[in-house]
């Protein structure tokens, strides 16, 4: 009992002094406030010099700058969402600094109660609304220890190859979300990557913050095998162009249409312009191959799906990130948060039986974060979903979603984390008829 007394009073301690912490000075050294730095910034600082680092080998240490370049490596990631576990607490390092290794992961609960219409799922996605209203699903409870994860990068630096980093993460989610499953795994050669990773076709970063597992939605999102070159030009522009496995998704009924495997790879691309404080503004495209065969006259067919989106996230004041998503295109929904959980890259021609063509999608996002001190924050974010066929399609067929969040973030300590939200979202079809839903839920969450 005594020793969990001591455990409680030094937490207790610890959080203290994270509120208390409002504009600046570090156990470590000083680092600026939010007069010079986002409260993003100072929270990587903190972190940075938060590391405990074992060293291992023979030899002199590096040097504190050679040091501190290698630990930076472990922040560098172009495609971090916000739900991403942190750099890991304890590091393993080489005395030369060309080798270091890190074994991290967060523990992340979740809580909500649905009420005046529920989504009977773990995340908030205005598609899985129940239409028409349905008075016995009105209230709901629910919690989740999903995207609780653990991760393992390590990082070398070649005289021939320049910096080589390994990434792999698995996180708890599947059935009951308490599988092991692979999220990414990936090796990055200078300019190059191959492996299991976030779509360049995404832009995780401009997404606004939210505790929802499911996030805005009209966000993009998916995670390829895939090969893709990334180089930053100069000191503002970036490009990025890649190679990605398909995972289209046909509305073939067996009957008049037969979807067939993908054959060719996704094209995706993207330009940046890089703005201070880590924000960005992009372009960005897909191009897809998608096969079936028409029943009705025996021929395969091959229709050209493509995407365009525009992204950025930016502060116009230290305190204040704006972020905000633009999507459009035919043939990218399995892409899209909330059209991927139906089958909509290729759908029916009402008009020709046996024909199946790419249909119009529209989504957008913008969201603001805005930080009362370093470590409190609240965000809001709001995401719209439009479908648009060609042709007359069921009255019960989605139409359109909306989806809102407003929450508050505590960081009790730069790894300790709690969070409130509330959110609201509705779909509509083409019917005329919709449904909404409303949830608050809770976080709590560790990263180490």
């Amino acid at each position: 009992m005594k020793k969990l007394t001591n455990l409680l009073v030094a937490l207790l301690a610890t959080v203290s002094v994270a509120a208390a912490d409002t504009d600046g000075i570090m156990t470590k050294g000083v680092v600026a406030g939010l007069d010079s730095l986002t409260a993003d910034e100072i929270r990587t600082e903190r972190l940075k010099q938060s590391h405990k680092i074992i060293y291992v080998g023979d030899g002199e240490k590096a040097s504190d700058d050679s040091i501190a370049r290698t630990v930076a490596l472990f922040y560098v990631d172009q495609y971090r969402h916000f739900q991403d576990p942190l750099a890991p607490y304890f590091l393993f390092m080489s005395k030369d600094a060309k080798l270091a290794m890190g074994i991290g992961g967060c523990i992340r609960m979740r809580a909500w109660g649905d009420f005046d219409g529920s989504v009977p799922v773990n995340g908030f996605i205005p598609y899985m609304i129940p239409v028409p209203r349905d008075p016995d699903q009105m209230k709901r409870i629910g919690g989740t220890p999903a995207g609780s994860a653990l991760f393992f990068k390590i990082i070398g630096r070649s005289d021939m190859f320049g910096d080589i980093i390994g990434y792999i993460q698995c996180d708890f989610s599947g059935p009951d979300n308490v599988g092991f499953k692979l999220k990414k795994a990936y090796v990055t050669i200078s300019d190059w990557t191959v492996g299991y990773a976030a779509t360049t076709f995404s832009d995780p970063a401009a997404e606004a913050p939210t505790i929802d597992g499911g996030g805005q939605n009209g966000k993009t999102a998916h995670t390829d095998l895939l090969l893709r070159w990334q180089h930053e030009f100069a000191s503002h522009w970036e490009a990025a162009v890649s190679l990605e496995m398909p995972k289209s998704q046909v509305d073939a009924d067996g009957v008049l249409t037969k979807k067939l495997d993908d054959y060719l790879p996704d094209l995706a691309a993207f330009g940046q312009y890089n703005l201070p404080h880590n924000g960005h503004v992009r372009l960005s495209g897909i191009l897809r191959t998608i096969p079936y065969r028409n029943l009705v006259t025996g021929s395969r067919k091959t229709v050209m799906g493509w995407g365009v989106q525009a992204s950025t996230v930016f502060y116009p004041v230290n305190r204040l990130g704006v972020f905000g998503i633009v999507n459009t295109g035919k043939g990218y929904e399995s892409y899209l948060a909330d059209m991927s959980i139906g089958a909509y890259d290729l759908v029916a021609d009402g008009s020709t039986p046996g024909r199946l063509y790419a249909p119009l999608t529209l989504g957008l996002n913008f969201g603001l974060k805005y930080n009362i001190t370093q470590s409190v924050y609240a965000c809001a974010a709001l995401g719209r979903v439009g479908y648009y066929p060609d042709y007359k399609v069921e009255g019960t067929d989605y139409r359109y979603g909306l989806y809102g969040a407003f929450n508050v973030f505590w960081d009790m300590s730069p790894r300790l984390q709690v969070g409130a939200e509330y959110l609201i979202g509705s779909r509509h079809n083409f019917n005329g008829e919709h449904n909404h839903a409303n949830r608050v839920d809770f976080l709590f969450q560790f990263s180490f």
